[in-house]
Formats: structure tokens, sequence, C-alpha cells
């Protein structure tokens, strides 16, 4: 059968409404995260603690060898056992508070019509019960054998590769075939799965999966594209980088960006899937302002993911997905999920990973904002660690998701109490030479092993860059004139800089500037340190010699988090070597200015009740010792205010 390499071409009248369509591509991504009290009460109260199981039944049939989406009897049974009352009040008793459910996997309204009619009764279930509900209203994919005999003009929705054909998710499931997120009929379809999931399911959370894939080769694409760079670059740029007929111009076959055109296919792909999610946020929110946003562009890497930018999209909703490595210290070597819980918060972001110990648990405690996390997976109505693991939920889980419930008041409301912000220039990192655009993810690791405090700052953060007394800003030596103003505003208000590397030497298009656009910066505000120098010391420099936490351990499998609430800060420890408690940690902490110390205390689903341990103050400073760290201690240091001699 052929069917999948029949496309019907884009009518004119398509492309000049998608192009007519077509948001301007501005360097300033508009906020839609909702801020304080335009958040859900219930969400900064009690937090999420997750269990998951959002494949229909069709899918399910053929995602497991069937030929076909019809299901058998045994699987009809189980599926109802999985939407039972019984089901929610197994999840409800291990403390889940949270099920992020079906609705729409992309096989057609028609085809799916009895599975959402399902999801929508299993919704008010759940509420009725409590929880708060999640749906998945689309992959990103289509299950193009049942889709295109319902709606067979959504082959011109396809992305396609260079050579025309479909791209297939992944290298088994040609089953499924990514959609253009931007082609107009596309967006107007998927309107009416959203509709649904807020009118008839009450879902308080919409999540939108796989934002990985851009835009492709597509008629849509391509002539999306070209406008793209007629906004963007005048004619006379264009001819001077090799690019004069527009109406023959089709994207580059691959991912390189070492000329204009290249550059330009990166940033168009990730506004492409930026501009996606935020038009369906702003249709969402006009059924219901409060409904909550998520997507699952993976988590943040060391380096930049191509069509994703984090900075950009997740300015768009509350939170996003994380799916990749499961932390731990295996053979020396740390592996953490701290980079995405410090990118998420600073975006005033939840990250969703699957927690499925202890270890897992304690982190996403110490860095994740308001998410514990995903704690099992209930398809069939049995509790798995997480989709396609066939190993029990561990029970383990169980004392950290109560120590969660019963001591929200530690997090509620807690703030990152950072030193620095490390910049992620993302033209530096996605343009620049590979030696500049691999120094970000090596200075977030050195801070994250010497556990600073620090936090993520994005291209779209720049006009908050007072939250952090310092500015690390490695290898950015791509910077438009915008930016550089606003990093000028910053240093004359008072902000330090930490150059690690060459700094502002390009625009953000990579063409060289005649001169460094910031080397007359102030001596005394900015140190600077070459890529061989000893960056530690030169952010320590630029604090003013020491920073607001200090924690004395010779292990590389110990991390830590600093937050803070008016009356008290925290100083969350996470052992990762968990096999092995950690001994007699010495803490300091900065107080606040006209703050004193007035008792320490350790809480942990560790022990049942909280330490009490003594500490000393010197020079604004609290230092106290933590006897022992199993898996997870955080150290509440109770604020006074200081007698007036």
């Amino acid at each position: 059968m052929k069917t999948e390499r029949t496309f019907i071409p884009l009518s004119l009248a398509a492309i000049l409404l998608a192009l007519s369509l077509s948001m301007v591509f501005a360097a300033d991504t508009p906020l839609l995260t909702l801020q304080g009290d335009k958040r859900p009460e219930w969400l900064r109260q009690d937090g999420i603690v997750m269990a998951g199981s959002w494949e229909p039944l069709l899918f399910r049939v053929r995602r497991d060898g069937g030929e076909g989406y019809t299901p058998t009897a045994e699987q009809r049974a189980a599926y109802e056992r999985e939407h039972s009352p019984e089901m929610v009040a197994k999840l409800k008793s291990i403390g889940v508070n949270f099920v992020m459910m079906h609705c729409y996997k992309g096989g057609g309204l028609e085809a799916e019509r009895e599975s959402m009619a399902d999801a929508a009764k299993f919704a008010k279930l759940c509420h009725d019960a409590g929880l708060r509900v999640g749906c998945y209203t689309y992959s990103g994919a289509f299950i193009w054998e049942l889709f295109f005999k319902e709606m067979p003009q959504a082959k011109d929705w396809l992305v396609l590769n260079p050579d025309g054909t479909p791209i297939t998710y992944g290298k088994t499931a040609g089953y499924r075939y990514y959609w253009n997120r931007n082609h107009p009929d596309a967006e107007a379809f998927y309107r009416k799965i959203v509709r649904f999931a807020v009118e008839d399911m009450h879902t308080d959370l919409v999540h939108f999966d796989n934002y990985t894939v851009g835009p492709g080769h597509d008629a849509n694409s391509v002539a999306r594209f070209r406008q793209y760079l007629r906004k963007t670059f005048p004619a006379s740029l264009l001819k001077e980088n090799g690019i004069a007929d527009l109406a023959a111009l089709t994207p580059p076959p691959d991912h390189s960006c070492t000329n204009l055109l290249g550059r330009a296919w990166a940033d168009f792909c990730c506004q492409s899937i930026s501009d996606s999610f935020h038009s369906m946020t702003r249709y969402a929110r006009k059924l219901r302002p409060d409904v909550l946003m998520e997507t699952n562009p993976a988590g943040i890497d060391r380096t930049i993911r191509w069509a994703v930018d984090h900075g950009r999209l997740l300015r768009g909703g509350e939170a996003f997905w994380d799916e990749g490595r499961h932390p731990g210290f295996v053979k020396g070597t740390l592996t953490t999920r701290i980079r995405t819980f410090k990118a998420a918060r600073g975006l005033n972001n939840s990250a969703f990973v699957y927690t499925i110990n202890p270890l897992e648990a304690a982190e996403s405690m110490a860095f994740n904002l308001d998410c514990f996390g995903c704690i099992c997976w209930f398809e069939y109505g049995q509790l798995w660690e997480y989709p396609g693991n066939v190993r029990p939920m561990s029970p383990a889980l169980l004392p950290f998701a109560s120590f969660y419930h019963k001591r929200h008041d530690l997090l509620r409301d807690a703030k990152v109490v950072a030193d620095v912000g490390v910049f992620r220039s993302y033209p530096s990192m996605q343009f620049g030479p590979r030696q500049e655009a691999a120094l970000a993810g090596k200075i977030e690791d050195l801070l994250i092993a010497n556990r600073c405090p620090f936090q993520l700052v994005f291209d779209q953060q720049l006009d908050e860059l007072s939250r952090w007394p310092v500015l690390v800003m490695p290898g950015c030596v791509a910077l438009s004139d915008a930016q550089v103003k606003a990093i000028r505003r910053y240093v004359a208000k008072g902000g330090r800089l930490c150059v690690v590397g060459p700094l502002a030497t390009h625009n953000e298009w990579m063409f060289p500037r005649k001169k460094p656009a910031l080397d007359d910066l102030p001596q005394d505000r900015v140190v600077r340190v070459d890529e061989k120098g000893d960056w530690l010391d030169a952010i320590r420099r630029t604090c003013g010699g020491q920073f607001s936490l200090s924690v004395t351990n010779d292990s590389p499998a110990l991390c830590a988090e600093l937050t803070g609430q008016p009356t008290r800060r925290m100083v969350h420890l996470v052992n990762y070597r968990t096999d092995s408690p950690m001994k007699d940690i010495t803490v300091r902490v900065a107080l606040p200015k006209g703050r004193v110390a007035s008792s320490v205390t350790l809480a942990s689903p560790e022990h049942a009740n909280d330490i009490t341990v003594p500490f000393k103050q010197d020079a604004g400073d609290v230092t106290f010792t933590v006897p022992s760290v199993g898996v997870y201690e955080i150290a509440v240091v109770t604020l006074g205010t200081a007698k007036i001699e």
C-alpha cells in the first residue's frame, strides 16, 4: 500500500493563508506563563504528585505489535479496571493527587470518539475524588492509517524530509507521521481537541507532546521560511550571503549552522514550534484563563538541541517534561536532572519527570518547583515504574510522597537563593565555535559539583537580571545590540559580570563586530577568565570572595540547593550515593541583612521527628553540622531579627 507516499500539494490559497496567519518573528517572546495569583491556588498549596496512563486503548493495540487497532476482550477488561473507582481510590491511597490521562493521540475524532468519551468519564471520576487532572491532547504525530481515512486533506499537514518522504516517529513506528504544527488547517483541527479537553473533560492541565520536531521541507514550511527571511533580513544582506532568489529557495538539508541560511533555519525552527505552543496557550486561556499548559521538548542538556530553545518555548506555559536519564552516582560519575530543574524554576515552570526511587524523589523536592514527579504508570490497572517498564512501583517511594504532603510548608512559596545566574546565550551555543558553545554546560557542571547557589538565565530574561547579583557569561560570543544594551544597564545598576572566554565578539547572527561590544565596561565590575583559567575562583571573586552557601564535604555525590521563605532558609542536601550515608557535613549559610538564626533543625522522610542541631553565628553567617545524610535532609534555619545595640 502506497498511501503514505501520496501527497496533495498545497494550493496557493492555502500557502497565502498560512503566511497571513504567521507571526512576525520578534526577538522578544511575550510571557504567557501564569504568574502569582493568576495560577491555580491548588498548585502552590499542594504541588503535584502524579500518576500517569495516557495512551488510548486503540493505540496500545498497535503499539504492542497488533496488526490493527481492535483490542482483545482481555485488554478491554483490563482497560475498564484502569478506569474504575477502585483504581482512583488506589492512586489516592499512595499519595497521588494528580492524574495524567489520555484524551487524543492522533487517530482522528471518529476513530477516538469512544476513547475520548471514556476520558471525560474518568476525568469526572478523578475530580469527584479530589484529584486534579492533566490530559494528553496531541502527540505531534498522526496515526495516519486511521486519520487519513477521516481527514485525507491532512496529507498536506505532514512535515517532510528533504527527499519528500514523511518524518516518521522513530525507526519502528512507521504508522505515525509527524505533522506541521504551524499549518493553519492543522492548528484549527487541534483547537477542537483543546476545546474538548477544557470544556468536556474540565482538565486542569493540557499536555502537548513531542515538541522536538520543527518545520520541514513541506510546502507550508518552505513558504513560511521564505517569508521569515524577507521579514528578518534586508535583501542586500541575503544577496551578500548567497541568498538571492527567495522564490526558489529551499531550507538546508541538514542542521549545519555554518552560514546565514543555516542559522536562520535553526532560529526559524525554534520560533515556529514556540509560536505553535503559544498559540494553543492563547486559545486555551480564552476558554479558561487559569488552565495550565505543558509541553514536552525534553530536558535541558549541556548543549542546545535542534529546534528547541527552552527560554523561548517555556514562556508559553507552566510545565514541561524531561524523560531523560535517571539520576545516580555510578562508577564515580554523577548524573542529575538539576540543570532541567534549575531552568524550570527560573522560568516559573515545573519539570515533569518519572520519580521511581527515593533519590529521584529527593532530587525533585530539593530542586523542582511544585512537582514531586510521576510516581507510577497505572496502565491496565497495574502500578509500574514508568511507561514501557514492567518493574512494579517501588514501595520505598511512599514515605517520601507522604513527607512531600505533610511537610509541604518547607517547599511552598520557597524561592531559590542564588548568587549567580549563568547566561545561556542561544545564538552563542547554537551558532558559535564548538569550544565556546560548550562552556555554559561546563560551568553549570562545575557549579553543581561545588554546590554553589546558581540559576540558569536565558536570552528572554535579560530584563530580569536584577534577580542575580552576578551574571556569569560563558562563551557568549554572539550578542545582539539590544542584549549588549541590557547588560550595560545591568552593570550600571550594580550588577557584576564574570566573563569566561570571549564576549560579544559577534552579533546574534555570528557576523563579527569591528571590536568586542563590551570591552569598555568598568574593570571593577567585571572579572575575566579565559577558557583554561580557574573558573570557580573567578566566579567566587566576582561574588565578593564567598558564596551564600558552603557545604564542606569531599564527596562528588553530594548536591545542595539553597531556598528561602520570609522567616526561613532551607538547605536541601541530596546524597546520590544512596548506599553510603554521608557523615558530619559542615554547612555555612549567609543570613539576610538584619537577621539572625534562632534555630536550626533537620527534616527528612528518613526520620520521624525533626532533629535540632547546635549552630554558631558570625558576621552574618550561621554554621552548623549535619550529622548524617542518607538520601535527603533539609536543614531549616529559622530567622529572627537582630537586636539593635
